[in-house]
């Protein structure tokens, strides 16, 4: 019993989803003492029709260290739902599933959380798992889904579900630790063609851009307030559809949404959010019709903060505001065609 409590403290101690699937499937493993030969969480992402198994943690019986699949990994790359039959059929009745394969038992557990399930837990095992071992694996899964929506509480905006502000920080860190030290972009984009997919592969590019709803005080003002939240959460929708499953939505506060994705060049990270301006141009809202919004992108470059990355996207923002609005706007574009200014810093210290 001891063993239990200390695992599932040591589950529960950490803030990050990632670690937190690491941990899980490292308890499991332990837990379990011996039959589990694998133990993996994998998660259902991708639009319906299109949807994918991402491995979120692995972990065999010799493993010291679990391994993944990369958040920003190409969607392309991973298995289709029908690739895996036994998962999927987990995953839709929403029930336990154990048969055996070869010399071993698979055992797979569907993972859910307050509103769907979104993924399963699979355990390979050399003899049949015990009832007695499905309840213990059954209760663990249970305090992982109710610390699930702790975070899910305190991370997402409460009328969107989109991530909120205050999660921002950590997730452009994470991606500012994967630039070069030294190699910005602009140099990176002078490789020779036939080099630059590998070298993307080496120095991975990423961009912030921010997101305002034109007139929105206005809606507000002529339709309430009520009516106002409505736009805000079917922007949040269409901006799900519209963008890729493994680029980062947040809600800022008010009519200010925010986008951290990771695209090869400039173009694609323009096109990604001009997909969107022009799927919210045409999109009827219930009673306020058709609004539209502008955009303000920008690269995150080696050595950014995220005060200084957003300070350049919301510059391309208000640009964007005042050209006539509803348009897609990049600060590196704006500065080369000398229509804004680069920002001087005297340091890489920001005091506030």
């Amino acid at each position: 019993m001891s063993g239990v409590v200390d695992h599932l403290a040591e589950l529960t101690g950490f803030r990050d989803r990632d670690v937190m699937d690491v941990t899980l499937v490292t308890a499991l493993r332990d837990l379990l003492n011996g039959p589990a030969a694998a133990v993996a969480i994998y998660r259902c992402v991708g639009e319906p029709g299109q949807q994918r198994w991402l491995t979120r943690a692995r972990l065999h019986a010799g493993d010291a260290v679990a391994t993944a699949d990369s958040l920003w990994v190409d969607p392309d790359t991973l298995p289709r739902l029908a690739e895996h039959p036994r998962r999927l059929e987990c995953l839709t009745q929403r029930s336990v599933l154990q048969q055996r394969e070869n010399n071993e038992w698979v055992t797979l557990f569907p993972l859910a959380t307050e509103r769907d399930v979104v993924g399963v837990l699979e355990l390979h095992t050399a003899r049949r798992l015990k009832a007695e071992a499905q309840r213990m694996v059954s209760s663990v899964l249970r305090i992982y889904h109710n610390f699930q929506g702790l975070l899910d509480y305190s991370e997402r905006d409460t009328l969107t579900g989109l991530l909120n502000r205050k999660t921002f920080d950590e997730s452009f860190l994470k991606a500012v630790s994967e630039l070069p030290l030294r190699v910005h972009a602009e140099e990176a984009a002078q490789d020779e063609p036939d080099q630059d997919r590998r070298h993307a592969a080496v120095h991975p590019r990423y961009w912030i851009g921010v997101i305002d709803i034109d007139h929105f005080k206005s809606i507000n003002d002529r339709f309430g307030h009520l009516i106002g939240d409505e736009v805000l959460l079917l922007l949040s929708r269409l901006m799900r559809s519209s963008f890729r499953f493994n680029d980062l939505l947040y809600r800022f506060g008010g009519e200010e949404f925010v986008v951290l994705m990771r695209c090869e060049d400039e173009p694609d990270a323009a096109h990604a959010f001009e997909r969107f301006r022009l799927n919210t141009a045409q999109y009827a809202f219930p009673q306020v019709g058709r609004i539209t919004v502008s955009i303000g992108f920008t690269q995150i470059r080696s050595g950014d903060s995220p005060a200084a990355a957003f300070e350049r996207a919301d510059k391309a923002v208000y640009h964007a505001k005042g050209a006539g609005r509803n348009q897609v706007q990049s600060h590196a574009t704006l500065v080369a065609q000398g229509r804004m200014a680069e920002a001087s810093h005297l340091s890489d210290v920001e005091l506030f």
